[in-house]
């Protein structure tokens, strides 16, 4: 392991070996550490053991080393007895994304390339390669002689199988969302995936066939139901799929609008293939009234109506200044030169940067994605990192919390830090232990440490919370009907895709 910055990798870096004896100064001696561990390793090991060394091709942190030092590294790594070369990018210091769902996929393949150029041994890519289309591009370009991935066998461990038979489009892709797998693993919880809760709990979700066929309506195709609805059909029931919108996805639709997250399509594509694929029965563009469902003559009934944005209680909510964060993803209000954004959980924090953002997303281009973080395309300078390009937002954003403590405290694990970094960049003035006073025809009055101030904004956009929407919920239940909860329809606490998909997924398994 000789990358992310661990012990090997710190030897090679002029940054962290300040040594002055043998293993230290210049490049030569630098890389005498993972040559002679390599030498060693070879030596013990039989002839037919294939030795396979993770090398860092971009440390992306100043004073990391050089693609030239890199190639000469991997020239050294071969003839010392290396079979493979493996490649890792970035430490775990970096301040350059590597494997968030804002990183476009296979942004560092050109990297790999360049070494594989030079050597005479396979070489590995690795880092946000989600797709059988993605994988098999990179090999026909000769970028690669073979692709490593993690992440995406725990989103499905059927991917090669299904792209053995050219069936990526039944893929459950990964969204490189980190939640449940490296946030669980840094938070010592076990890893699974967002997208599949069975990964690491295949025991305890069997999802086995049913002894009995029971017939099941379902109210709202957001990610609680479209979970629900795909295992309940695989084990058997016979399920039907209500929504009023005209497709499903509830308000993980209106999440992969968020610049960063065009990701979370390919969640959407995987229910809207596999649903009808189960047998799931869908009524969309249609509401349904509780008489409707008691009719229906359902054996069970599961809610996942979702959540409704929380009104805010605040003399002057009424101004027609103030706007409802769905409103703005949707893009059913204009949005004016200067706005306060009214709470700093996630939902807040998506609502900053899309409204920060001028242009295409860069996740979406690799080219202007490295303009933007920083990463030089050449891989020249040491570590692989230059200035990153400024950033022009098109509004004066100011992104409010009642809390005291650090504004993004409770965002994920190992992507908070990005989030935060992204409005620190974008000019967002991000303010905690605000008191909201009053909205008028000057601005958002509020107080912070005792001292009043106004805020001259055009709009004030509010992501004050949600309320679950259970308008269905006690006349069904006086129906005499076995009715269930889940998702934001029972815990509306942040809007969390991953508890919702956990909850469907074995509610599924339970019934």
């Amino acid at each position: 392991m000789g990358s992310e910055g661990y012990l090997i990798n710190t030897f090679l870096a002029p940054a962290t070996n300040l040594r002055t004896d043998g293993w230290g100064g210049d490049f030569i001696d630098r890389m005498q550490f993972p040559v002679e561990i390599v030498r060693r390793v070879r030596a013990a090991a039989p002839e037919d053991f294939l030795v396979m060394y993770r090398q860092s091709l971009l440390d992306l942190v100043p004073g990391g080393i050089s693609l030239e030092e890199n190639i000469a590294l991997a020239k050294e790594l071969q003839q010392a007895g290396v079979d493979l070369l493996n490649t890792g990018i970035g430490w775990h210091e970096s301040r350059v994304p590597t494997i968030a769902t804002s990183v476009p996929r296979a942004a560092f393949v050109e990297v790999t390339a360049r070494i594989r150029e030079s050597v005479g041994i396979p070489i590995v890519a690795s880092n946000r390669i989600n797709t059988p289309e993605v994988a098999e591009d990179l090999l026909a370009r000769g970028c690669a002689d073979a692709v490593s991935m993690a992440r995406p066998f725990l989103a499905d461990p059927e991917f090669p199988a299904k792209a053995r038979v050219g069936r990526s489009d039944r893929i459950n892709t990964c969204i490189a969302c980190n939640q449940a797998c490296i946030d669980h693993t840094l938070s010592h919880r076990i890893s699974t995936c967002l997208v599949n809760p069975r990964a690491a709990h295949e025991t305890l979700i069997t999802l086995a066939p049913v002894r009995r066929r029971k017939r099941i309506g379902v109210v709202g195709a957001g990610p609680a139901g479209m979970a629900f609805s795909l295992a309940a059909a695989k084990r058997g029931h016979d399920v039907v799929l209500h929504d009023a919108a005209d497709s499903v996805g509830g308000q993980f639709d209106i999440a992969r609008r968020i610049p960063g997250k065009e990701e979370f399509a390919e969640t959407l594509r995987y229910f809207r293939t596999e649903l009808p694929a189960a047998g799931v029965q869908l009524r969309l563009g249609e509401s349904v009234s509780a008489e409707q469902i008691v009719e229906a003559g359902f054996d069970e009934v599961v809610l996942a109506t979702g959540v409704t944005p929380r009104l805010w209680d605040l003399e002057g909510a009424d101004h027609p200044c103030v706007v409802g964060y769905l409103d703005v993803l949707r893009g059913d209000v204009a949005v004016g030169r200067r706005v306060a954004i009214i709470g700093a959980g996630g939902i807040g924090f998506d609502v900053a940067e899309f409204v920060t953002q001028d242009g295409p997303s860069s996740a979406l281009d690799t080219a202007r994605w490295f303009a933007h973080w920083g990463v030089d395309p050449e891989f020249i300078e040491p570590g692989g990192i230059t200035a990153a390009a400024p950033i022009n937002s098109p509004r004066d954003v100011f992104l409010l919390q009642r809390k005291h403590t650090k504004v993004g405290a409770g965002l994920g694990v190992t992507t908070g830090w990005i989030h935060r970094a992204e409005l620190s960049r974008r000019g967002v003035t991000m303010l905690a232990g605000v008191t909201y006073r009053r909205v008028d025809d000057d601005g958002l009055h509020i107080e912070i440490d005792g001292q009043e101030q106004t805020l001259e904004v055009d709009t004030v956009i509010v992501c004050a919370g949600q309320e679950p929407r259970r308008d269905l919920y006690s006349d069904l239940l006086t129906a005499g009907i076995p009715t269930h909860l889940i998702g934001g329809a029972d815990v509306a606490a942040e809007l969390d895709a991953k508890r919702a998909i956990r909850q469907g997924t074995e509610l599924a398994d339970a019934l």
